[in-house]
C-alpha cells in the first residue's frame, strides 16, 4: 500500500506482521544455562502502555495471565517494563549486566514461531478484524463477504484506517480499496501512544469510518468506546494473505525446565485463559476450524 503514513503505534500488530513476513532475528539467540535456581517471583517482561495486553496498572490480558500463573506457582508477580518497540527482547528477556541477574523471565505474548525467544505451545489463536461505526452503509454487514458485497459506491466513500506493513494493506490492494486506505505507522517513538488509539480516538471521533487491526485490539477497544456502538467483524485468511496467528509465551533459550513448567500451566489453566480472552473481547479462531484460504 503506497500511501503516506499517519503517525500512530501498533506494537502487537508488528509482531503479527513479523510472523506474516517470516522475518528472522538478526542475531543468533543467546543461550541461558539450564540450571534453574529457586524462583522468588514470577518475573514478567512487559510493555508499560500496551493495552489490552499489558500496562503498569496491571489491567491487561497478560497481566491477568501472569497473576493466574503466579498464584498457581505460589509466587508474587514482578514486572520489568520496557516499551515494545524494536529490540524489546534484547532489552528485557536477554538483558543481563555482569554480576547481575536477568530482570525478567517470561514474555506473556509472542507469535508462535518468533525465533528471538524459546516459544511455548500456543494458548490462543486470533485474527485481524474490521471495526466500523454505524451509519456508513455497513449496518447489515456481519461477515467480510457481506462487506465486500456492499455497493462499490458506498465502499468508495469509506476511510479505512490500516497499519502499514500489516496484512490489511495487501488485502486492501487485492480488493481495489487502496484509495479508501488511511495508513498508520506500525511503530512510533512516542511511548505515550498505544495501539488502540486508531479505534478509541480516530474511529470514535469520526476521523475514519472503519479500521482493520489485530483482533485483540479490535475487540477490546470497540468495547471501550461508549459514544457509538462499534461492530467487530473477524477477517478471514485468503490465499497468500494470512490474518490469523497463534500466540504463545516466550522464555530464554536453554531454560527447558522453565519452558516445560509454563507449558504445563497453559494446558492446566486453558479454560481460565480462554475465559480471560473472551472477557477482553478477543476474537478467537480454533485451529480445527481455522478459516480456509480462499482460492
Amino acid at each position: 500500500m503506497n500511501l503516506k503514513s499517519k503517525k500512530s503505534s501498533d506494537p502487537r500488530a508488528l509482531l503479527a506482521a513479523m510472523c506474516a513476513a517470516g522475518l528472522a532475528a538478526a542475531a543468533a539467540p543467546s543461550l541461558a544455562q539450564d540450571t534453574p535456581a529457586p524462583r522468588k517471583a514470577f518475573r514478567v517482561c512487559q510493555d508499560p502502555n500496551n493495552m489490552p495486553f499489558s500496562s503498569t496498572k496491571g489491567g491487561g490480558i497478560e497481566n491477568r495471565l501472569a497473576e493466574l500463573f503466579a498464584k498457581e506457582l505460589g509466587l508474587p508477580v514482578e514486572y520489568y517494563s520496557f516499551p515494545q518497540r524494536l529490540a524489546f527482547v534484547r532489552n528485557t528477556l536477554r538483558y543481563k549486566l555482569p554480576g547481575q541477574d536477568y530482570p525478567c523471565d517470561i514474555i506473556m505474548g509472542v507469535p508462535a514461531g518468533f525465533d528471538q525467544v524459546s516459544v511455548t505451545r500456543p494458548y490462543y489463536r486470533s485474527t485481524y478484524a474490521l471495526v466500523f461505526a454505524p451509519g456508513k452503509g455497513l449496518d447489515n454487514v456481519k461477515t467480510i463477504d457481506d462487506f465486500l458485497a456492499v455497493d462499490r459506491a458506498v465502499l468508495g466513500k469509506l476511510r479505512i484506517g490500516v497499519y502499514d506493513r500489516s496484512p490489511a494493506s495487501e488485502w486492501m490492494n487485492r480488493h481495489q480499496l487502496v484509495e479508501q486506505g488511511v495508513p498508520y505507522a506500525i511503530m512510533s517513538a512516542d511511548p505515550a501512544q498505544y495501539p488502540g488509539e486508531i479505534i478509541e480516538k480516530d474511529l470514535a471521533a469520526g476521523k475514519i469510518d472503519a479500521a482493520i487491526v489485530w483482533g485483540p485490539i479490535a475487540g477490546y477497544f470497540a468495547k471501550q468506546v461508549t459514544s457509538v456502538k462499534l461492530t467487530v467483524v473477524p477477517m478471514r485468511s485468503e490465499k497468500n494473505i494470512k490474518f490469523d496467528y497463534p500466540i504463545a509465551m516466550g522464555v530464554r533459550y536453554g531454560e527447558r525446565e522453565w519452558k516445560q513448567q509454563i507449558e504445563t500451566l497453559i494446558e492446566k489453566r486453558q479454560p481460565e485463559i480462554t475465559a480471560i480472552l473472551r472477557e477482553f473481547g478477543v476474537p478467537l479462531v480454533e485451529d480445527e476450524a481455522a478459516p480456509a484460504a480462499r482460492q
